[in-house]
């Protein structure tokens, strides 16, 4: 029997127009009604969920960062683990040095600074999640810790860029999210070990848990739930390693999932 869903936000809840379809808020509204908590669980920020949440009258908690800050349903702090500033600033100037094609971003708990508020990527992802970076470094930083920091690609560099990062930085979490997107969390933060925080917390057996999720940064965590529900929007890597598949994020695909599960 399951008893929690957790839903990735990009690719997998919102569309390719960043929008909740109709049926796939129909299916959240059903699972609350059926006493089924709904869970958020994203690479974004707080700042970049709670938009959403309130858009739809959504009311839930939510896994941000890919598990570096968890917030209950009344926004109270569950979790928290970051990188150590000096860390970062070494990651920063090596990306400087490489002069990798990208543009960086650092986040610690709801602060989003950027090198340069004013780049396109920046831009966009500010249209994305409806958010506002601050131009700033390390330094700007009013935290202790660092919870991500995001790099806003090149698609034709990604994958030489996350190899470069991960040989020069071996004790970090390092994943991609889309094919511009790639992400560095403190080492152990994943998604897979926030749902198996969030299970213990509730005392929910991961067995009894269901998940959706479209890209790399979802594969640990599709893999640790009893029920991993790979969207059909997913790269076709990810659709050979995954049998349990549903429709893409434009044709409803939490919402088919859901009734593929008995769960509305």
């Amino acid at each position: 029997m399951i008893e929690i869903v957790f839903s990735d936000v990009d690719g997998t809840l919102l569309n390719s127009e960043h929008k909740i379809t109709p049926l796939t808020r129909h299916a959240i509204q059903k699972l609350d009604s059926n006493g089924i908590p709904f869970v958020i669980i994203s690479a974004r920020s707080p700042s970049g969920i709670y938009p959403i949440l309130e858009e739809y009258c959504i009311q839930c908690a939510i896994i941000c960062y890919s598990g570096a800050l968890i917030l209950d349903k009344q926004k109270n702090v569950l979790f928290h683990k970051g990188m150590k500033k000096a860390d970062v600033r070494e990651i920063l100037s090596l990306i400087e040095r490489r002069g990798f094609d990208l543009s960086w971003c650092i986040y610690s708990m709801d602060e989003w600074v950027v090198k340069e508020k004013k780049d396109p990527r920046i831009i966009r992802e500010e249209t994305i999640v409806k958010a506002s970076a601050m131009q700033g470094s390390v330094d700007t930083v009013t935290g202790q810790e660092i919870n991500k920091v995001l790099c806003i690609c090149n698609p034709e560099t990604i994958v030489e860029t996350e190899a470069a990062l991960k040989e020069a930085f071996p004790g970090f979490s390092i994943v991609r999210s889309s094919d511009i997107l790639l992400e560095i969390m403190e080492k152990g933060v994943t998604k897979a070990s926030a749902v198996q925080k969030f299970c213990s917390y509730f005392d929910v057996p991961l067995a009894a848990a269901a998940a959706f999720g479209d890209n790399f940064n979802d594969a640990e965590m599709l893999e640790a739930v009893g029920h991993g529900m790979l969207m059909g929007n997913a790269p076709a890597v990810l659709k050979e390693r995954f049998q349990t598949h549903t429709k893409d994020n434009d044709h409803d695909g939490i919402y088919y999932g859901l009734l593929d599960l008995e769960l509305i």
